[in-house]
């Protein structure tokens, strides 16, 4: 099976050279369309980005890059499908580093039977002691270690996308398509990817709010859809047992929380974690 793969990108000059490497090590599948839809880019991403067209050429894989005006992630997303040609679709963010063996594994998930939505093992990886703190905690939440949240990079089959249009002009992406499906219809597969957690506790907060923002949007938008979430609050229990096995974790995350609460920084809509 072969994938068209959609890499939404604004600026994204320091992270899309390891991108297009990481995908260029992939040990399948044997066809793939690679589309980087630069979107209102003022930094180096599109000529990085044009470099990496030889090295798709000998493997027989096309790299196709789009030089597009400001349209904003959704607009992003849907410049790059209207050049798709394979209806089975991988949504991959530009700094996320996908392992050798994943896109192989996707492409198999995809194969179906019927609507599928696949996404692989995320690895969070974290710099400063703050976010190192946070994701160890993070991590841990159910949903997060046992579902499948495609963060970073999420893919249906053609089955799949036919059920919906062209991206809604909303907040959460991954959290929409991912709600189109009901968890049994949900596949992860082994293989990891690597994904960056922004750094420090000011970014932290933005990155919550923008994350609770969206998915208050899409239970006042669809709230029918939001049944299949899937995404039960952890029991007092679970909480009580993590906060002793890691008291530091549990107090960033519990202090990033309150202050998402309290309004720190507050924004509204779309917001760059970086």
């Amino acid at each position: 099976m072969s994938l068209s793969i959609v890499i939404p990108a604004c600026n994204e000059g320091a992270y899309i050279d390891a991108c297009l490497g990481a995908l260029l090590a992939s040990s399948g599948p044997k066809g793939a369309q690679v589309i980087v839809a630069a979107n209102g880019c003022t930094d180096d991403t599109v000529a990085r980005a044009l470099t990496h067209a030889t090295a798709f050429a000998a493997r027989r894989w096309q790299l196709l890059v789009m030089d597009l005006p400001a349209l904003g992630k959704m607009g992003a997303l849907d410049a790059g499908e209207a050049m798709a040609d394979f209806p089975s679709r991988v949504y991959l963010d530009a700094d996320v580093l996908v392992s050798a063996p994943l896109m192989a594994q996707i492409a198999t998930a995809l194969a179906g039977p019927g609507a599928v939505y696949a996404s692989g093992t995320p690895v969070v990886t974290a710099q400063s002691w703050v976010t190192r703190a946070f994701a160890r905690f993070w991590t841990r939440l159910p949903f997060v270690a046992e579902g499948v949240p495609g963060f970073g990079l999420y893919a249906v089959n053609g089955q799949g996308r036919a059920r919906w249009g062209t991206f809604p002009r909303i907040i959460s992406d991954d959290t929409y398509v991912r709600v189109l499906f009901t968890p049994a219809e949900r596949v992860k597969v082994p293989a990891p990817y690597r994904w960056p957690l922004v750094e420090g506790f000011d970014r932290l907060v933005k990155v919550r709010r923008r994350q609770d923002q969206g998915v208050s949007e899409l239970m006042a938008l669809e709230p029918a859809l939001m049944a299949n979430e899937g995404k039960d609050a952890p029991g007092k229990a679970w909480l009580i047992r993590r906060a002793l096995a890691d008291p530091i974790a549990f107090g960033v995350y519990a202090a990033v929380k309150i202050a998402v609460r309290a309004g720190w920084g507050s924004q509204t809509g779309w917001v760059r974690g970086r």
